[in-house]
């Protein structure tokens, strides 16, 4: 099957993931770590993201936290999607705020999983708390042909 240690295999399902995925991006994001079952991505807030509150709008943060889901569900070369989710905002974030997204996996049966996201600011502030329910479908996620 593979040869790779579980590290290896994240890092290369991430690496993989990432050269698809235009949301994350264009939004700015960027992976500062990942290994079976966990992921860290950071995103700076810009302009375009503030609302009229001048707050960060609340779908980029759950964007940048689905995005460190999604990384963190799919470092098993099992393509996984999101089954569901849910986000609880807990203090602003601001224009120009460094948002780092931290995913831990609480949970993974053969088919589904639970996964726990903190945003934090660069104080290390909680900005968000978010949990994503897995469900794993068919196919590599190196190998989209799969």
């Amino acid at each position: 099957m593979t040869d790779l240690t579980p590290q290896q295999l994240a890092e290369a399902c991430a690496e993989a993931m990432f050269s698809r995925d235009q949301a994350s991006q264009q939004l700015g994001m960027k992976i500062v770590s990942v290994a079976p079952g966990r992921a860290v991505l950071t995103m700076t807030v810009d302009s375009r993201m503030v609302q009229g509150h001048g707050a960060c709008h609340g779908g980029y943060l759950f964007t940048l936290a689905d995005s460190a889901f999604a990384f963190s569900c799919n470092t098993y070369d099992k393509a996984t999607v999101g089954s569901g989710c849910n986000i609880e905002y807990v203090s602003p974030a601001k224009e120009g705020d460094l948002l780092t997204a931290t995913a831990e996996e609480r949970s993974r049966g053969n088919r589904t999983g639970i996964y726990d996201i903190t945003i934090t600011n660069q104080a290390d502030q909680v900005v968000a708390y978010f949990r994503g329910k897995s469900y794993q479908v068919r196919g590599s996620v190196r190998r989209l042909e799969e």
